[in-house]
């Protein structure tokens, strides 16, 4: 179905077709993306309309360097980049909680209006972050004109879904528009867990206000409510995790889950002229998850047992985060300036507190339901503030037409309390002192149209929000990365960028190899690799969006596992290509049709490489027809040649297997 966007692209505007030429992501100012001085990738509704994304992660697998991570056991995503992996991501240039340690609920793309992704450090602009990128989701703004859309959605084991959105101005005050983004789904999937099924309801109201040309005020509001199956995944033994069976369920019917994740966000601009505009933001963050399962703990040495534990977690969690910021457009001996100056404050805790207890085992290759839960008892009570003051500034210099400089740097400073009560524990830590200095420098050089070359490096900082037994206010995460680049337009359609990365990451938790559940600092690590990326339209109706990446990410300081092992979920070589074709004349006008293949390499599946997955290559293919400018229909097919892997590999209890063969079809009004 093909949509109608602005006549000239913005940051924050709908994208006509697989490229997109603006972002406010790598600067926050609305940037060209050739004058990016680092790798950053978009991925615009268009695409997630088309694949039928349902997952944040499958949004940002078509990007090079980016693979799935852990599920959180069912619960969220997490996704490697460059080597690391993170849960962390930000809506509309704010970042989730400061102090929660993992997203709690799966983000639904209902009125994501394209999700961006930028590689390597960010920490100049977003203050604490991880080092291998950002994914930075840009919602969908409200239109004065009337737009209406909806979709039908069902496909194979029971998974059902409908999502909306309505967007108009509102009557009697001028320049006041509206838009309400929803959806709802149930999902039983393809994993064993009885009679049970995993629901999602998504609801986000927006409203946009411009009062006159000059003054714009846009508040986006999120809240989301999530029950699901807590689903660890299969099990390694003796190098290996078996596939003969991707529906075994080492839990039981009562594993369940509950989250809750609520924001709102105001975020006012004033220009003040031509060439001051100020702007502040202010977010509010709250939630709450709890879950009573069934965990497993360990095998026998014969294979034959898997004993378990059952375990309670009942957590709540808060944050606000401001931004005021100025950008100032000047000249000075010759040269042309975009500064950028600001100020952030974020203020968060959570407070998690876990029981567990004993639990039968069960055989490794035929698990059976119906073991009764065992006594509880106190395990850990975990309580973390997080209070972050963050200075920036970032200067965007044009040196002559053909070379720009980017100058930025940032100073975060604050207290962190982080104690983790339990059995034994006593003294409880003072507050930690916390300051971190983010640079940024990098150079863009165009030799000629339409060629961009670029050169970076950018550093990150991070308080620590793992879960490390009998450590009082860890030491945060450092990193820095230097990276070259380039981009060309092979046609006034088409970008195909590549790049060449080093990160080198200090003080980063890992899974605790003797206390389950735990966290360990891992010394430091390492990710070198190459990267190239293609998005756009090769002929008019023929539109194309891929990647292909090399990581090299290994062990390079540590006192507890060996030098030189690989890191946690990390493939060697990984990509993934989608491409459509719509018919836009003659009788099969209307007719689409979409064929993608991914590739992930094999890859660890802990810190002590003590077992493997194996690499695994996934066609998935799309058929839609488009009656008119109203009405689509749409069928995707995801794992043609249900090939059986492993998506995600996270720890010797706690690997997730892909989906096999799906169908789902999707019918959609728009008016």
């Amino acid at each position: 179905m093909t949509g109608t966007g602005p006549a000239v692209e913005r940051a924050d505007s709908p994208v006509i077709g697989y490229r997109a030429t603006r972002s406010a992501t790598a600067t926050r100012t609305d940037t060209p993306v050739r004058d990016s001085p680092q790798s950053i990738n978009i991925v615009p509704r268009t695409v997630i309309t088309d694949q039928q994304d349902l997952r944040l992660t499958d949004a940002i697998t078509n990007v090079s360097n980016v693979t799935p991570s852990s599920t959180v056991q069912g619960r969220s995503q997490n996704y490697v980049i460059r080597g690391f992996a993170t849960q962390l991501f930000a809506v509309d240039g704010v970042l989730t909680n400061p102090a929660i340690n993992f997203y709690p609920v799966e983000r639904d793309l209902a009125n994501a209006e394209r999700v961006e992704v930028i590689k390597g450090p960010a920490s100049v602009l977003f203050g604490r972050g991880d080092p291998g990128g950002l994914v930075n989701i840009v919602t969908r703004r409200p239109t004065v004109e009337p737009t209406v859309d909806a979709s039908l959605q069902g496909g194979s084991f029971g998974f059902r879904r409908f999502q909306g959105s309505v967007s108009s101005a509102l009557p009697d005050i001028d320049g006041l528009a509206a838009r309400l983004s929803f959806a709802a789904q149930e999902d039983p999937t393809f994993r064993n867990f009885g009679d049970n099924t995993n629901r999602r309801v998504f609801v986000a109201p927006a409203v946009n206000w411009t009062p006159s040309a000059d003054t714009r005020v846009y508040i986006n509001s999120e809240f989301t409510n999530q029950h699901s199956q807590y689903d660890e995944g299969l099990v390694a033994f003796r190098g290996r995790v078996p596939l003969d069976n991707i529906r075994r369920y080492y839990g039981e019917p009562f594993s369940r889950y509950y989250g809750e994740f609520n924001a709102i966000t105001m975020r006012a601009e004033h220009d003040v002229s031509e060439n001051l505009t100020l702007r502040q933001v202010v977010s509010g963050q709250w939630g709450v998850f709890n879950q009573f399962v069934a965990r497993a703990n360990g095998i026998n040495n014969a294979g034959t047992l898997v004993t378990r534990r059952d375990q309670t977690v009942d957590s709540r969690f808060a944050a606000v985060d401001t931004q005021t910021e100025a950008v100032l457009k000047f000249e000075t001996l010759g040269l042309s300036h975009t500064v950028l100056a600001g100020f952030e404050y974020s203020n968060g805790f959570r407070h998690p507190y876990s029981q567990q207890g004993s639990l039968a085992a069960v055989s490794f290759s035929n698990p059976v339901f119906g073991a009764l839960p065992g006594a509880l008892g106190f395990q850990a009570d975990l309580k973390q503030r997080l209070e972050l003051f963050g200075f920036y500034l970032q200067d965007q210099i044009a040196l002559t037409p053909e070379l720009q400089l980017v100058l930025g740097a940032r100073f975060d400073l604050g207290t962190q309390y982080y104690f983790n009560r339990v059995p034994g524990s006593k003294t409880q830590p003072p507050e930690q002192q916390l300051f971190g200095a983010s640079p940024r420098v990098g150079l863009i050089y165009r030799p000629f149209e339409p060629l961009t070359l670029y050169a970076s490096y950018a550093t990150s900082f991070a308080p620590q929000t793992a879960n490390l037994l009998n450590v009082a206010n860890p030491p945060p995460e450092t990193s820095e990365q230097v990276e070259i680049g380039a981009r060309i337009d092979i046609n006034p359609d088409l970008t195909l960028s590549a790049a060449a990365f080093r990160i080198t990451r200090d003080n980063v938790a890992g899974n605790d190899p003797v206390n389950t559940g735990y966290s360990v600092i891992t010394g430091q690590q390492r990710s070198e690799g190459v990267e190239a990326d293609l998005a756009g339209a090769i002929l008019p109706g023929w539109k194309v969006i891929g990647g292909v990446g090399y990581l090299d990410a290994q062990m390079t300081k540590d006192r507890i596992f060996p030098v030189g092992n690989r890191l946690v979920g990390v493939p060697a070589f990984s990509g993934s290509v989608w491409t459509t074709y719509d018919f836009l004349e003659g009788p099969l006008r209307g007719l689409g049709l979409g064929i993608g293949v991914t590739h992930v390499g094999s890859r660890t599946g802990d810190l002590n490489n003590s077992y493997r997955v194996g690499a695994y290559n996934r066609v998935d293919a799309a058929v839609y027809y488009d009656f008119d400018a109203h009405w689509r229909l749409s069928v995707n097919m995801r794992n043609l040649t249900n090939a059986r892997y492993i998506e995600q590999p996270t720890s010797q209890f706690i690997n997730t297997p892909g989906a096999p063969f799906s169908v789902l079809a999707t019918i959609t009004a728009r008016l």
